[in-house]
Order: C-alpha cells, then structure tokens, then sequence
C-alpha cells in the first residue's frame, strides 16, 4: 500500500493543496513552504495513535485560525488521501470501500466519461479514498476530527438531519485497527524524540510492543504486580520505616486504619498503567563511560540514531516492504555517511517513502522522478507534483548528482560554463559585499552556482531548472562552434541569460579590469610554486603585452585544479566597484535585485546603471533594455 495522492483544505497554512507521491518522495521546498504540514496531515488521516491527543485539533489548525464563518457556522479541516497498490490482504480487508482508480489520470474511473469501460485496462486497480474531517464542536465546546472511509455519497438528500449534521456525514469510520494496517509510521525531526522512547500511547516502543507477539495486555498488570511486590520493598529501607512507623502511630489518633497488615506503604509509581507509561524511562550505558543513563542524557545524534533503530525494528515486524514511512529532517546531528546508509535502508525496506531534508547528501540519494517540488501557484494553491522525467536526463543527473542536490536546495539557480566562471562569480560577488552597498553574496541570496561543464552544455540546464519551479539564470562564453537545434529554445527558458562577446572567460577577466589590477595579480601569483614555467613577467609591461601574458597565465591555470586560485587571486586585487569585470559585475546585480521583493519588477534600474539582455554589444558591455 502506498499514498498517491493527497488534497488538503483549511489546515494550517493551505486553504487548498493538492500533492502527488510516488513510491518514494523526497519534499523540496523553501522554509516555511508546507513540508511538516503535508506530515501532519498525513497523521491526521493514517497516524493510528494520532487520534490520542487531545484535542486531535485546535484552533491554530485551522487556516489563518478561523474555524467559524461570519453567518456562524463552522469550517472543516478536510484531508483525503488516496491508497493504492493494495495486497490481496488489504483488499479483502477493505473490499466494501474500493473505488477503480486510473494511476495514469490519477482519478476515480467512476468519475470519468465512459471510465466504467476501461474497467479492466491495465492502468486500472483498485484504491483506498479515506477523508479525515475536523471542526469545532460547539454543544462540546471543543474540537473534534475523525478519519472515514471516503466513499461517494449516492443520495446526499437521503440523510437524515442527524447524519447530516454528523462529522462524517453519514461515512463509515477508519478505524484505529484498519489504519494499523496501512503500515503508517512517522517520524519527526527530533523535537518529540524523548516521546518515541517513551512507553507513552502511540510511542514507537509502545508500537513495537503493540506489534510482537507478547503484545501488552499482559505486561503491565506483570509490572505492576512487580513493583508492589518488591522484596524487599521500597518502605522497607530503614530511613523510609522509621518515617511509616511515625506516620502509622499519628495517623492512628485520627483516622481509623486498617487492622491487618501494613497501614501505609511506599510504592514506585501510582500502580497503574498510565502512570508506568509517563516514569519508565529506557537506559543506555556508551562508551567510554559504560555508566547507564536515561536516553535523553545521549547525545542529540545517538537519540536520533536511537529512534531510528526502533523504527527499523517496527519495519521488521510488518510485511516486507509494507511500510508507509514518513520522515522530516533525518539529517539533523547525524554525520554525512550516517545520512547515506539511514536513507539507504529507507528505500530499501520500506514499502514507500516520504521524507523531507535540507541536506544534499539525502537527496542525492533520489533519482530525479522521486522530487517532489512543493510550491504554490499563481492563485496561491498550494500544489506539490514530481520532477516531469522529461525535463531532465537521466544520465546528466546522475553525473551532477551533488550540483543538483545543492540546486535543488536553493533558492534560485546561476548556471555558468566551468570552474574558472565559478571562481570568477564568487570572487566578485565577494568583492561586491564590500563595495556595494545593499548587495548580499549570492549563498546569502540562496542562489546555486552550478557548473554546467561548457559553453554547449549550459543552455541545457534553463528548462531543468525551471522544472523546478525556480528562478534561473545563466552565462556563458561566446561558443567555439556552432548551437545544437533547439538551443535558442532553451536559452529563452532562462529568466536571464548573459552570453560572452568573448571566446574565454579569461578574455573577460583580462579586458574588463585596470591595468594595475593585472600588476597587483602578478606580485601575487609569479612567486607561487605553481606559476607557469614560460611566463615571465616584468613590472615595466603594459597595455597588450601585459594583457596578453596575464590572459596565457590564466588560461595556463584553467580548471577545477588552479581555476579558483588564480581567477580569484586576479579579482581579488580590484580596488572599487567600478575596477570589477563589468560583465560578471552587472550579472549578480541584476540577480540580486531580481529576487529583492520591492524591485522585481524592474530588478536592475537603480544608481543609472543599466540591464542586459541575452545578446551583448560589440565592445562587451551590455545593451540598454
């Protein structure tokens, strides 16, 4: 079984959502995007212990807070989520609650014109709509929400005003029994970690308890009888005793006490169960101490570890590959191998993933397919779907694993050609920070430099990363050799493109700053052991000769071995804004001010300086929009 679909509405901060799951699903989205609420609303419809909190929901789960309406009646919270790929158990379980479902149009077949004649067509099967519904209960005073069976209502007129009036209107109820069927489990980031290693209700120790064959129902009665029955027993420790025999003398005076055995005890809990749940506390002696402590003494990474120990147990005691495991930050105090090998088992043992990570050794884990992209439309429909397959190669992904992790992470995207250009892009932005007041590195901007590998591979990436739903930009050099069809089309995908007047970037660097920024660049970098044999320079150069060596000295140290060195050692010796390559310059200012809210619309008219188009005048200066 596994969650296809899900459509959320008035629950926290989506007033509408509609998101698509495949069988693993990495969420990416900007903070505070809605990746824990589509957690929480899963819960909400598949947790089987969610229902034990009290109140399930509050008014803080309701969209904007409002669960009443101006005319006094009352909003729903309504989360419907769609189950499909059943094992023969579950549909025999469920059987009366199954619609046909089309995995390739994601809908109802009943639901669709002529649908009942593609009854057998390979794409059909059978699925699972449940509902959970939450509103206030004005009789009750609170809050209450219930998970149904989600089956089409034939005859809403038929009701009767009680079922009408009834949370489910008249569905049958999705019991806590049917959804420990599904398989759901959910883990959050370590906020509630002291709760899973609890005996708490619902913890995961309580579910691996739940799930063996020992169970619970005799175990706490065992316990109890345990602890009142300690030989010898907490009030029997000499201080304790002599503190009952004065309470048994004193009381006697006023309240008449029992005739036989002892009047008072000491006990180390309520002797009840619940009671047991709330003190029993789990143990762990590490090394190098090996002195046993209560787990939430341990390290935040060894807690987390912890917990997910525990859930690899709970996947053990299910059917392989059955689980519905739902995770949020996984990464959080855990090394990057850690992070590998906790991902790793997940995709393996679990019958479907939903996991949510800021870390780029988590989602390289995922081919391209099994991204997510949550965002919201242009009518602020919240809206999650997968990576389209087409947009993006295989083969390409795969090799550029890490870059795309990193991308997808950002906030916006700078594809450039090579090493050097990435070099030369985080030099002078660097160099703006200092001289440009308002301007913010392009990491603090959250914009990815991602290295394309050369001038023919970086209009391939602007439909990618548009893909992604997010703001691309990209620059390159002049091309040695004539576009592929369909390059100007990928070009024009870009929200901006900069293309080189110039054959090299060393060009660029060389033209576009002082000479005596090209003097400061050689004072540095002809005493270094790595500076090209076959280069001398000479203070006294100048003017062509000087550009010329400086441009052979560049070009001699090109790459991922001597590019950052030495095109950031050339930039780094610019003195002003102004002493800065104008057209690497003028790039990051038109992308910064493109993603500051209050100039988007005209991201680059500020302080006279002017845009830049796809195209660049002869001279290598930008053209006038």
């Amino acid at each position: 079984m596994r969650i296809q679909i899900l459509d959320i509405k008035n629950f926290r901060g989506i007033a509408s959502g509609h998101v698509i799951f495949k069988k693993h699903s990495l969420l990416v989205g900007g903070n505070n995007i809605g990746k824990s609420t589509v957690c929480e609303a899963l819960e909400l419809v598949l947790g089987p212990e969610r229902l034990y909190h009290r109140p399930v929901i509050d008014e803080h789960d309701f969209y904007r807070g409002r669960y009443q309406k101006d005319d006094g009646s009352f909003l729903k919270i309504v989360i419907r989520v769609v189950l499909t790929s059943l094992n023969l158990k579950q549909q025999l379980r469920f059987h009366q609650h199954l619609r046909l479902w089309n995995e390739d149009e994601l809908t109802f077949v009943d639901e669709e014109v002529d649908g009942i004649s593609h009854a057998d067509d390979p794409n059909v099967d059978w699925a699972l709509p449940v509902v959970f519904i939450g509103r206030y209960d004005p009789e009750e005073d609170d809050f209450v929400g219930d998970t149904f069976f989600d089956h089409p209502l034939d005859d809403p007129d038929s009701l009767s005003d009680e079922e009408k009036a009834s949370l489910g209107q008249g569905r049958s109820i999705f019991t806590r029994a049917h959804k420990r069927d599904c398989g759901f489990i959910y883990l959050r980031a370590l906020r509630t970690g002291s709760r899973a290693l609890s005996l708490q209700r619902g913890s995961l120790l309580d579910t691996i308890l739940r799930l063996g064959e020992q169970g619970g129902a005799n175990m706490w009665p065992a316990a109890l009888r345990s602890l009142k029955e300690l030989n010898p027993a907490i009030g029997e420790i000499r201080q304790l005793k002599s503190i009952r025999a004065q309470l048994q003398e004193r009381l006697g005076r006023f309240i008449n006490l029992a005739s036989e055995g002892d009047q008072t005890s000491f006990y180390a809990s309520d002797l009840t169960r619940d009671n047991l749940r709330e003190v029993v506390k789990l143990f762990i002696a590490t090394w190098p101490s090996n002195y046993p402590v209560p787990f939430s003494r341990q390290g935040t990474g060894s807690v987390n570890l912890l917990v997910f120990a525990l859930l690899t147990m709970i996947a053990d005691l299910k059917e392989q590959n059955s689980a519905i495991f739902v995770m949020e930050e996984p990464e959080i105090a855990l090394p990057p191998h850690i992070q590998r090998r906790v991902v790793k088992y997940v995709l393996q043992e679990m019958g479907q993933s939903i996991v949510t990570s800021h870390s780029p050794y988590i989602i390289e884990q995922y081919e391209a397919e099994n991204v997510v992209v949550l965002g919201r439309d242009d009518k602020s429909c919240f809206t999650g779907k997968p990576i389209d397959r087409s947009a993006i190669e295989q083969k390409n992904y795969r090799a550029q694993r890490r870059q795309f992790a990193e991308a997808i992470l950002s906030r916006a995207v700078f594809v450039v050609e090579g090493a050097t250009e990435v070099a030369a892009v985080n030099a002078t932005s660097i160099a703006l920070e200092r001289f440009h007041a308002g301007y913010s590195h392009i990491d603090l901007s959250g914009v990815s430099l991602f290295n394309a590998g050369g001038d023919q591979e970086a209009p391939k990436y602007g439909p990618i990363f548009k893909a992604l739903g997010k703001p691309v930009f990209g620059m390159r050099d002049k091309p040695n050799r004539q576009d592929q069809p369909g390059t100007r089309d990928n070009i024009d995908a870009y929200d901006k493109f900069w293309e080189s007047p110039e054959s090299g970037v060393e060009r660029i660097l060389v033209d576009q700053v002082p000479e005596s920024v090209l003097h400061g660049f050689f004072k540095k970098v002809s005493p270094r052991p790595d500076y090209p044999a076959n280069c001398g320079y000479n203070a006294s150069m100048e003017g062509k000769e000087l550009k010329a060596l400086a441009q052979k000295v560049l070009k001699a140290r090109k790459g991922d071995s001597y590019g950052y060195g030495y095109a950031a050692i050339l930039i780094e010796q610019c003195q002003s804004e102004n002493e800065l390559p104008s057209f690497i310059r003028y790039a990051l200012l038109y992308i910064d001010r493109y993603l500051t809210p209050s100039t988007q619309s005209n991201p680059i008219r500020s302080e006279g300086e002017t845009t830049m188009s796809s195209e660049t005048a002869s001279d290598g200066q930008p053209d006038n929009e």
